[in-house]
């Protein structure tokens, strides 16, 4: 059990509900809030979430890409799960998201909205297809610099303004805004990650975009990626007239991590900021909620 709850990778968990709660914040704000459908929504992304990591563990394992990776050791390279039980994970995880997806959908929209009912089963079942062919099959996008895109559709416009959508069946723009910003936070989790493994993924044929662009170039990516996404929280909160409390937090808690990664020149030496990316995107995604609940 042990091994499989490594294979899930607790640490990206928060990383994947930030944009249920800033879409769960902003249904606050419109007054159309619901809490069984918050718990619910809360429960699909962590299982899409979970079978990411085991597709990401299998697609990886059997290419041999993990065999020499920075960081905490990957399942199925370190031969501790085989590839055919990490597969049958996969499928397993596959099944209970989409039942998850489909009962978040129906609490939502019962029997009256057939269509949005139609336009969220296919986007769940988008979602499953996304976690799978990151690293999984011969086409698999992450090998060809398209993680960011993807990362930051799913995590980002999907998450927050999809999520805000089952609250309030509308589409309010200034949503936008905070949803982009946990979108470029959730590729700076990604740019991070892929940093640290410039070298092994150049050897082993996978061209993220950091691989494409070269490391210096990366950290000038990486840099956009923070400000924009502070930018961003704060012209959403001005706009709906609360404090910027969430936007100047993500200003202050990233202006370290920053400076640390300016002066690194080992990809090695940037595992340590995964976690305080990541944790820090959940942190103030809880900031926008609280500041939305008790200042707005």
């Amino acid at each position: 059990m042990k091994h499989w709850i490594q294979a899930a990778r607790l640490r990206t968990l928060p990383l994947s509900v930030s944009g249920i709660i800033v879409g769960s914040a902003y249904a606050v704000y419109q007054h159309t809030f619901n809490g069984t459908i918050f718990t619910w929504a809360i429960i699909t992304t962590l299982l899409f979430q979970i079978l990411s990591n085991f597709a990401n563990d299998y697609g990886d394992g059997v290419k041999g890409t993990d065999a020499n990776r920075t960081g905490e050791k990957r399942l199925v390279a370190a031969g501790v799960i085989t590839a055919e039980q990490m597969k049958k994970a996969v499928i397993l995880m596959s099944v209970l998201s989409l039942c998850s997806a489909l009962f978040l959908i129906y609490l939502s929209f019962g029997k009256d909205n057939f269509l949005y009912s139609v336009f969220f089963v296919v986007l769940g079942i988008a979602s499953i297809a996304a976690a799978i062919k990151y690293t999984v099959g011969k086409n698999a996008y992450g090998y060809s610099g398209l993680g960011d895109l993807f990362v930051f559709l799913f995590f980002g416009w999907v998450s927050v303004v999809g999520s805000n959508f089952l609250y309030s069946k509308t589409i309010d723009w200034i949503i936008w805004l905070p949803a982009t910003a946990i979108g470029f936070l959730s590729i700076a989790v990604l740019n991070l990650n892929n940093m640290r493994d410039i070298h092994n993924d150049k050897v082993a044929g996978k061209h993220t975009l950091v691989v494409k662009m070269g490391f210096d170039r990366a950290k000038y990516y990486h840099y956009f990626l923070i400000i924009s996404a502070a930018l961003l929280f704060i012209t959403a909160e001005v706009l709906m007239k609360i404090y910027p409390v969430s936007g100047v937090f993500c200003l202050l808690l990233f202006l370290k991590h920053l400076r640390y990664v300016n002066r690194v020149k080992e990809p090695r030496d940037l595992d340590s900021q995964l976690k305080i990316v990541a944790l820090g995107t959940f942190l103030i995604s809880l900031l926008f909620l609280l500041n939305v609940v008790f200042l707005s």
